[in-house]
């Protein structure tokens, strides 16, 4: 192993040339954290959001990337074994250290999930923080059940997808919203039931199919399409608001008795590592590769392709996950 590696960073907030390929030492890990060779990693909107300097509590430089895929190469705790296969992901990654845009990542043990699996690299990649927020919002965000219907605003999103096959292998209704018509077909092929054009103003057609409105939303849009998001829901439905695709995820003077319609709960999810178990993780690696379940990667990128793949993020014409090997 040389003493240097490729890595991502990012010296101040800007457009996608502002990610710098550069050489830097590999991180020496401490007490308590493991290196891991990333092999592969996804890419986020809370990236983007810290590109565009719209993060809270992000120190630069520095080396972007909530989530990585790859093997273990030193595990000074022992809770690893070098050569096993792991994830990593949230717990400040990318945000308060270095993170997963790199040949090598150091992280806190208590963010790494062991799996195997023979999947390719650049699914595996896709998978860990997708999945988790995905099978976070179902489970303690919605309290989602067999037979009930949800909605999801944003639903060519990779979080939006994965929702949506979790939703199917729950057995859910699933309605899915896509404002390009030409995404319609993506979202036909894994499974979702009725895809809905977004115009702004969705509530009268999604009562239309579900009469008296949906069990369970899931908002990843962001505040500006919230509150017809609740209107499609029905008395004692829950909205659960998980992601800010539009990059506003405030209300301004909230007053909850005009703002929520009667009797329809809105909840929040925001997850970290410790809510995707290995057995979660392991379970729907598997079910992948027994063709039950399909991990939605929409590109694949080499890390030297990086600021084309931040600008094809930017662009919101991926129809699921936008993914970055470390190949050579």
């Amino acid at each position: 192993m040389t003493d240097t590696m490729r890595a991502v960073v990012l010296d101040a907030p800007g457009p996608p040339e502002a990610l710098q390929l550069r050489r830097l030492p590999i991180p020496n890990p401490g007490p308590g954290s493991v290196l891991i060779r990333v092999k592969a990693f996804g890419l986020n909107r809370s990236e983007l959001h810290t590109r565009l300097g719209l993060a809270d509590g992000v120190t630069f430089p520095r080396v972007l990337g909530i989530e990585a895929v790859g093997v273990v190469a030193a595990s000074n705790g022992g809770e690893f074994t070098v050569g096993q296969q792991v994830a990593a992901m949230m717990g400040g990654m990318g945000r308060t250290y270095d993170g997963g845009y790199a040949e090598y990542t150091s992280v806190p043990a208590a963010q790494v999930i062991p799996f195997e699996s023979g999947l390719d690299w650049a699914t595996l990649g896709a998978v860990p923080e997708m999945l988790q927020t995905s099978n976070g919002s179902l489970t303690i965000g919605l309290d989602a059940q067999p037979g009930q219907s949800i909605l999801i605003r944003g639903g060519t999103s990779s979080v939006g997808m994965t929702t949506a096959i979790l939703a199917k292998q729950l057995g859910m209704t699933v309605l899915s919203t896509t404002r390009n018509p030409n995404k319609v077909d993506a979202l036909k092929r894994i499974g979702v039931d009725h895809v809905v054009i977004d115009d702004g103003d969705i509530a009268t057609a999604v009562r239309t199919i579900i009469d008296g409105g949906v069990d369970k939303a899931l908002e990843l849009i962001g505040t500006p399409t919230l509150p017809d998001t609740l209107r499609a829901t029905r008395v004692h439905g829950v909205v659960c608001f998980t992601g800010m695709l539009s990059n506003e995820w405030t209300v301004d003077e909230f007053y909850p008795i005009d703002y929520l319609p009667r009797g329809v709960r809105l909840a929040a999810y925001g997850g970290d590592a410790s809510d995707l178990s290995a057995e979660v993780l392991q379970g729907f690696l598997d079910a992948v590769a027994a063709g039950r379940a399909t991990v939605p990667v929409h590109r694949v990128f080499t890390i030297d392709q990086i600021q084309e793949a931040h600008a094809y993020l930017e662009s919101g014409n991926a129809a699921g996950k936008l993914v970055v090997t470390t190949a050579e």
